[in-house]
């Protein structure tokens, strides 16, 4: 019981001490406090309905890719079956589309971003980025169906956070995607990885499923 209070306070300082570290701490310290961070998520949702925990452990693959020249598109790939799995997780609550105005306005932001970023996207990449815009976007979407149809219900508080966790990670993967191919963002890390972690925190002490 200790631990798990205690959990919380080690992902912030985890978190704090890893974007510190694009501003002015060591930089070496990326490389541990990265997936250290994502770890202890993954410690803390270790109830979290199976394919929630697939979807953390994929996340893990992709963090650390993404540290290592040439891991872009192998984190991309990591990232996209993360989606793919919470999605899993989410529709094995609610149907698929169920609330059709929340696919609605993911795909029309989704189409947006990609409208902004496709000029920089080099003609190698154009499947991927596609392929992962079109999975992150859904499964943003369905999490707003769960928070949307979850309304009144006794789960109510949680789907709205899950919701909000997939707002989030909607967010912090289109500020990496417009430094990476429309950029540079000014203050990069510190927009990208708290709203990543707060998303991935929100997904995995989601306990309805």
């Amino acid at each position: 019981m200790k631990m798990k209070k205690a959990l919380p306070l080690l992902i912030l300082a985890s978190a704090l001490l890893c974007i510190g570290s694009e501003y002015g701490l060591p930089p070496m310290l990326m490389f541990v406090f990265k997936p250290l961070t994502t770890l202890l998520i993954i410690v803390l949702g270790w109830r979290a309905p199976m394919w929630l925990r697939v979807g953390l452990v994929c996340s893990l693959g992709g963090d650390v890719a993404l540290m290592f020249p040439g891991g872009f598109v192998p984190g991309l790939v990591a990232f996209l079956l993360a989606h793919l799995a919470y999605l899993r997780a989410f529709t094995q609550v609610r149907r698929f589309a169920a609330w059709w105005p929340a696919f609605a306005a993911y795909g029309l932001a989704a189409v947006g971003m990609l409208a902004l970023l496709w000029p920089g996207v080099p003609a190698e990449l154009h499947a991927p980025v596609l392929a992962y815009v079109a999975c992150l976007a859904s499964m943003a979407a369905q999490a707003a169906v769960v928070g949307w149809l979850g309304r009144g219900s006794a789960q109510a508080r949680d789907d709205a956070l899950l919701a909000l966790g997939g707002l989030l990670f909607l967010f912090s993967d289109s500020c990496i995607a417009f430094n990476k191919f429309a950029g540079p963002l000014p203050l990069a890390a510190a927009l990208v990885l708290p709203t990543y972690w707060a998303a991935q925190y929100l997904i995995a002490t989601w306990r309805r499923a």
